[in-house]
């Protein structure tokens, strides 16, 4: 009896916290408040619910809590369900788009796309701990989205590890700027190309090419199309994964993609 008393409370405080909601939808939707009249009587009965809900609350003031999560579980439930729809939707872009630079096993079992720019510094923190994993593990396949939102010296930046990519040094340029401190543009980012063993002026021919404009527009629309605002965020299996990543994080997420 008492455990059918609590979820009724839960159940009512929970009523109480969706139901502005509810009504701001219904006026943003119409655009006119209701004019549906109240019920007679109905007043005093909605003092006696309320008057009961203070008195309950006041003897479990718990009960405040357990609904509070119960609400944050429903919106992250619905939050992964709408990133997982979003996923399905763009799958071929985001997974098999001969576009974005693969590394790591071609063939794996598991796939990470990562969208990044060489200016994040957490981009720079995650790159450390994904190029570990990705060689420890031997069957993650590792997708490359050019994401530069953090100005021109982003934007040149990946148009140059692009067209590295023709030289095919698009890996070995990858984890130089990604190990970079500093400015990454002009001849401090000619510099670290011809450190990886690129022909610096094919490099700077190439970057021209209207292609590698494509596939950067391509990734920051599909990025649009998933909600992705910042970097880096990552997509493993049918989630959406936003924000730098520790080891056991994306170990979890791993196991959770080969389990299905």
């Amino acid at each position: 009896m008492a455990q059918l008393l609590r979820l009724s409370l839960v159940g009512a405080l929970l009523a109480v916290l969706i139901l502005p909601l509810a009504l701001l939808a219904d006026w943003s939707g119409d655009r006119r408040p209701m004019t549906k009249p109240p019920a007679a009587g109905a007043g005093g009965a909605d003092k006696a619910l309320v008057a009961g809900l203070r008195q309950a609350l006041r003897e479990n003031p718990e009960i405040v809590l357990e609904a509070l999560q119960i609400l944050r579980d429903r919106q992250q439930r619905s939050s992964l369900e709408q990133a997982s729809q979003a996923v399905r939707a763009h799958a071929p872009e985001i997974f098999r788009n001969p576009d974005s630079p693969v590394g790591g096993n071609p063939n794996g079992d598991v796939t990470i796309v990562e969208f990044f720019d060489y200016r994040c510094q957490y981009c720079k923190r995650s790159h450390r701990v994904l190029a570990d994993l990705v060689a420890e593990d031997g069957r993650i396949r590792f997708v490359y989205k050019e994401f530069p939102i953090l100005g021109p010296e982003s934007v040149e930046a990946a148009r140059a590890a692009l067209a590295a990519r023709r030289q095919g040094k698009y890996l070995p340029f990858h984890d130089a700027l990604m190990r970079a401190r500093g400015a990454l543009h002009g001849d401090r980012l000619f510099r670290i190309a011809e450190s990886t063993g690129l022909d610096v002026d094919r490099l700077r021919a190439d970057m021209a090419a209207p292609d590698i404009d494509r596939a950067i527009r391509e990734n920051l629309r599909l990025a649009r199309s998933l909600n992705i605002r910042g970097t880096p965020a990552f997509v493993i299996g049918e989630r959406i994964v936003p924000g730098a990543i520790d080891r056991p994080a994306i170990d979890q997420l791993v196991r959770l993609a080969r389990s299905g």
